[in-house]
């Protein structure tokens, strides 16, 4: 039997397993060394980055067994980790000395965090609709950093342009144009990436997972 859970989604796969909701255990550990390290220099509105927030919603999606939750998750860990590589880990090679907690925690929570949100994906798949969800849960996160963050944290580019992109663009609500355009772009892109490696079983398929073969008569 296929139960309303199941039924009710864009994916038919079975519940997760007690074993590995228990996997939210480390994206719930990699956001708290991050609010850690955020405490510590003053700076907690930092959290609120996609990358970041991203680690609590995939803990949450696991623990609540939410597909939508860890498929958005999931998505946004590939952009995310793009964007720390290109504008955080390759500044730490000009600077003069390191503080390594902060180089730990945002290691684990940008690699961590992508591990164990592709093994989440491979387990519940990607349907076609989950980039969408993506986009809005960027959209409400930039909008929630703009009223809840300091101004001068900038946290998901919801004040002003990002210094390296100030020359081609006089205005910020032209670069947020451009921005959400290309950020829209690059999750469909990755969702449908995702989708090809591992697409969603359709209902008779997953039916027939389900059930013992039986021979048709004629």
């Amino acid at each position: 039997m296929v139960s309303d859970r199941q039924l009710n989604t864009s994916c038919h796969t079975d519940p997760l397993t007690t074993r590995f909701r228990l996997l939210g255990i480390l994206p719930l550990t990699f956001f708290l060394a991050q609010a850690v390290h955020y405490w510590q220099i003053d700076q907690l509105g930092h959290l609120l980055w996609m990358c970041n927030v991203g680690n609590l919603l995939l803990a949450v999606g696991l623990f609540l067994d939410q597909p939508i939750m860890i498929r958005v998750a999931g998505i946004w860990s590939i952009p995310g980790l793009v964007v720390w590589w290109r504008y955080v880990f390759t500044e730490w090679f000009y600077y003069a000395t390191l503080d390594w907690y902060a180089v730990t925690s945002g290691t684990l929570a940008h690699i961590g965090g992508l591990v164990v949100g592709l093994l989440s994906l491979r387990r519940l798949r990607v349907d076609r609709l989950a980039w969408l969800y993506a986009f809005a849960w960027y959209l409400a996160i930039q909008f929630i950093s703009r009223l809840i963050t300091p101004a001068e944290l900038n946290v998901n580019l919801s004040y002003r342009v990002h210094e390296s992109w100030q020359a081609p663009f006089n205005s910020y609500w032209k670069f947020w144009f451009v921005l959400t355009i290309v950020g829209a772009a690059v999750l469909w892109l990755t969702g449908w990436f995702l989708r090809k490696i591992w697409p969603c079983p359709s209902i008779s398929e997953f039916q027939a997972s389900q059930s013992p073969v039986v021979s048709s008569l004629k």
